[in-house]
């Protein structure tokens, strides 16, 4: 009797997916500096085509988690922002300060795996110490009332690879902190909700400025704390773009109260944006429409030719 070779049917491979976001707060209407890095996330999303012919999906979250430095109305202003200078969002928005049942599961479940503790301590305490947080109340047992609650940290990531500015070394005692996940004030750290809500929307890569390099490395570590206990998940791919500074030193931000970008005559701020980029946009499309100016960045998007330095004098 012949050997008879049954050809068995292959797993399907596994078509890679591209999610980016956008997470601006609404403490303040965007400046050139917000441009700049939503319209790098957006434009590495765009440009990414996978073996399907799908672009990359971009996304916009709305950081509103903490009302006091919040502005009225600039919400909405940044949406229409958005929207005029053609940055277009392919899912509804996500606001965080809906999010909060989440974020208090996500707490209860690092609680019950005993990740998590109440801490007393001031900045004051801490800066007392060398600025460092050396776990003083991980043997405290405080109770939740007056406290902050911090993330037992068992990885300190410190290292990672960055899309555009390659090797990446943080402050290792920095990154080794029990840090804050909880405010003492009732309000949740940036941390746990950026990390929260990545995993939710499923981000797969973040593109943002190097002001958060730093914090970068605590992200890991929570990603990598889900991981290894009880929330499985996927640890999205950081780059970081320079920091637009102005001749006094300062980055434009909202705190140092950067003037907004017009959203009437939103062409000559996006040329200066993709020129910041290094994508040198082609003269002749100083006339043209938002959409094309949008359309001829996405198509000639290369990481390559975004400088990697951490600031970049924008007078």
């Amino acid at each position: 009797m012949q050997n008879v070779h049954i050809k068995r049917p292959q797993e399907p491979k596994q078509v890679i997916q591209y999610r980016g976001r956008f997470a601006p707060s609404p403490s303040g209407l965007l400046h050139f500096g917000s441009l700049i890095a939503a319209l790098a996330s957006f434009l590495d999303a765009k440009a990414f085509i996978n073996k399907r012919g799908e672009q990359g999906k971009w996304l916009v979250r709305i950081e509103d988690i903490d009302p006091p430095r919040e502005q009225t109305g600039a919400s909405t202003e940044i949406l229409k922002t958005l929207e005029a200078f053609g940055l277009h969002w392919d899912e509804t928005e996500l606001y965080q300060s809906k999010q909060r049942l989440y974020y208090r599961e996500i707490l209860s479940d690092l609680t019950q795996k005993k990740l998590s503790y109440f801490c007393q301590c001031t900045r004051a305490n801490i800066k007392a110490l060398g600025g460092i947080y050396q776990g003083h109340c991980l043997t405290k047992n405080h109770q939740p009332e007056g406290s902050a609650l911090r993330l037992i940290n068992q990885n300190g990531l410190h290292q990672f690879n960055d899309l555009f500015q390659g090797d990446v070394v943080c402050n290792q005692a920095l990154a080794n902190e029990d840090f804050i996940i909880h405010r003492k004030d009732g309000l949740f750290a940036y941390q746990l909700a950026v990390v929260a809500d990545d995993i939710a929307q499923k981000i797969t890569h973040v593109v943002r400025g190097c002001d958060l390099l730093e914090p970068t490395a605590r992200q890991l570590t929570l990603f990598q704390t889900f991981n290894d206990s009880f929330l499985k998940c996927t640890t999205p791919q950081y780059g970081h773009i320079p920091l637009a500074i102005t001749n006094d030193g300062y980055k434009l931000s909202k705190q140092n109260k950067a003037p907004a970008i017009n959203n009437a005559i939103p062409q000559p701020a996006l040329m200066a944006a993709l020129t910041f980029l290094g994508q040198s946009p082609l003269p002749e499309l100083t006339n043209a429409s938002v959409d094309e100016i949008i359309q001829w960045a996405s198509k000639h998007w290369q990481r390559s030719l975004v400088p990697k330095v951490i600031e970049i004098n924008i007078d």
